[in-house]
C-alpha cells in the first residue's frame, strides 16, 4: 500500500446537490424550498418553541405560584444535630463556624435552629434564626441563644 493508492471507502463520498443552478438541474427555480411561507425565504430562522402559528405549549399552560423577591431562606439544623456535634467533639458553644467545620452547611447559608429531637448537654448556640420551641429546649437544658444580624 503506497499514497498513490489510497481511496475513500465505497459509499463514503457523495457530490454535493447544487441547488438553484437553473431548470435543467431540476433543482432549479424555488430551489427545493416550495412555494411561498417562512422556511422558502432567506434570512429564515426556527424560533425556539415556535409551532407554526399555533398557540405555543408553553403559552397554553396555565401559570400559578409566586415567588417574593425578598424571600429569605434558612439551613434548617435541629437539636439532635447539635447534641451529637456537641458531645461528639466535646464542644459547648456551637456557633456558624462549628457547623462549616462539621460540613453541615456552607459559608453563604442562613442558619435556624429547629426543635426536633431532645438536647441534654448546656450549649451556648449562635445562629441567625430560632423556632420558639428550640429558645424553650436550650434554656431548659441550661444553654444559651444569640442571633446573628
Amino acid at each position: 500500500m503506497e499514497l498513490s493508492n489510497l481511496k475513500p471507502a465505497a459509499g463514503s463520498v457523495h457530490t454535493k446537490t447544487r441547488i438553484g443552478r437553473g431548470p435543467g438541474s431540476g433543482k432549479g427555480g424555488t430551489s427545493t424550498r416550495g412555494h411561498k411561507g417562512a422556511k422558502s425565504r432567506s434570512g429564515y430562522k426556527r424560533k425556539i418553541g415556535f409551532e407554526g402559528g399555533q398557540m405555543p405549549l408553553q403559552r397554553r399552560l396555565p401559570k400559578f405560584g409566586f415567588k417574593p423577591l425578598d424571600r429569605v431562606e434558612y439551613r434548617p439544623i435541629n437539636l439532635e444535630t447539635l447534641q451529637a456535634l456537641a458531645s461528639e467533639k466535646g464542644l459547648n458553644k456551637i456557633g456558624i463556624a462549628e457547623l462549616i467545620d462539621a460540613g453541615r452547611i456552607s459559608r453563604k447559608h442562613l442558619v435556624k435552629i429547629l426543635a426536633k429531637g431532645e438536647l441534654t448537654l448546656p450549649i451556648e448556640v449562635e445562629a441567625h434564626a430560632f423556632s420558639k420551641a428550640a429558645v424553650e429546649a436550650i434554656e431548659k437544658a441550661g444553654g444559651k441563644t444569640t442571633k446573628i444580624q
